[in-house]
Order: structure tokens, then sequence, then C-alpha cells
């Protein structure tokens, strides 16, 4: 997995590739999954609440995800804004904790597998105090939870159990 981090004008931008071997239908639905969401994020108790709260989501569809972070329980509303089904889709937080998040999906296909390509580019509130928890804290805590989303992406691609989960 390739992992890169980008900061432009103080906004850290998380940039993972993972490379899957499946075709590019099973891993942009599994990425747009919302029970493989809920799968991949059970350490935070993430809880789909309202909205699309199973199945696959859809452009101009939008989620409320409730989770633990940090010891806090929060929520984040996040809507499906672009959808190229099987080449990409961005999600954007519409309301949460943090003053803003985009997240593009990309997925290409290779000769031998499909390159899953995520930039999820944040802003945290809080000025300079959110900017230093970014540094010490937070761009690590949200690249380790990609990073885990992806390798179960990549797992449920890979073995059958993503064609299961998507029946």
């Amino acid at each position: 997995m390739l992992v890169n981090l980008i900061t432009k004008s103080k906004m850290p931008i998380i940039v993972l590739e993972t490379n899957i071997k499946s075709s590019l239908e099973i891993c942009f639905d599994l990425a747009r999954s919302i029970d493989l969401h809920k799968i991949s994020t059970e350490k935070t108790n993430e809880e789909a609440i309202e909205g699309t709260t199973k199945g696959l989501i859809n452009l101009n569809e939008f989620v409320t995800w409730q989770a633990t972070h940090f010891g806090v329980k929060q929520k984040l509303t996040s809507k499906i804004t672009e959808f190229d089904r099987p080449y990409h889709f961005r999600d954007e937080q519409t309301k949460g904790a943090f003053k803003s998040i985009v997240h593009d999906h990309y997925f290409k296909k290779t000769e031998n597998y499909v390159v899953m390509k995520d930039i999820f580019d944040f802003q945290s509130p809080f000025g300079i105090f959110g900017r230093v928890f970014n540094k010490l804290i937070l761009i690590r805590y949200l690249t380790n939870l990609l990073i885990d989303r992806n390798n179960i992406i990549k797992d449920f691609a890979e073995s059958g159990k993503g064609e299961l989960l998507l029946k």
C-alpha cells in the first residue's frame, strides 16, 4: 500500500493507493457499501443512523454516522456529491466535527489488479490548535483508519466475501 501526505495551505491531504486483485465493479461497490463500512470501523463502533443506513450509497444520498473517537461520541453526515461508476465517487461532510472533509475514491484497472486510490482532504476546526492537533495526532489516526478500511475492502474483494456481502 502506498501512503502519501500532502500539505497545501495548512490543509493536510492523505493519499492512499491499494492494489486489489478483483474487478473494478466489486472494488467500487465495496468502497460505497454501508454494510462493509460498519465492518471496517468496528473499533470506533460506527453505526449508520440516518439516511442510507444499509446497502450501497448512491449519488445525492447521505449517511449520518455515529462513532466514538478519542473517547467522544460524535456524529458525521456525508453526502455522495460525484458518482461515475465504477471509476470515481466523492463523499463530502455536510455536518460534523471537522471544518471540512472531501474524500475522493478512484478506481483504475491495470493488467493484474485494480488500483484503489483514496484522496482524503480535510480541515480541522480551531485554527492553529487544530493544525497542531493534526500534526501530533489526527493525521496518523485518520491514515490508520483508512489503511484498516482499505485492507478490509481488499480482503473482501480478493476472497470472494465481497460478492456475498453485495448480494
